[in-house]
């Protein structure tokens, strides 16, 4: 269930509540029974997984040879075992 904050226009009391989506606002402070407004903040917000970092998306800065043409890139042939 969400928080949401509220603040009292008369006494300047501030408080939380937990309410549902579908619940009313509240319209009354507590401590004097007068008028509240709801407190609007930012939102801190998690992106998790790969694509949400600088990182995921930024093209390598180093150019990229086809191995066929660069003789270092091909990994050495593995000597042939010897039949006994």
């Amino acid at each position: 269930m969400p928080t949401y904050q509220y603040a009292c226009a008369d006494c300047g009391h501030e408080f939380e509540a937990f309410q549902s989506f579908t619940e009313a606002s509240l319209t009354t402070c507590p401590e004097c029974k007068g008028e509240v407004r709801k407190i609007y903040s930012a939102v801190g917000v998690v992106f998790k997984g790969s694509g949400f970092y600088k990182t995921d998306s930024v093209k390598s800065t180093t150019s990229e040879t086809p191995a066929a043409t660069t003789p270092a890139a091909a990994p050495a042939a593995a000597p042939a075992p010897k039949a006994d």
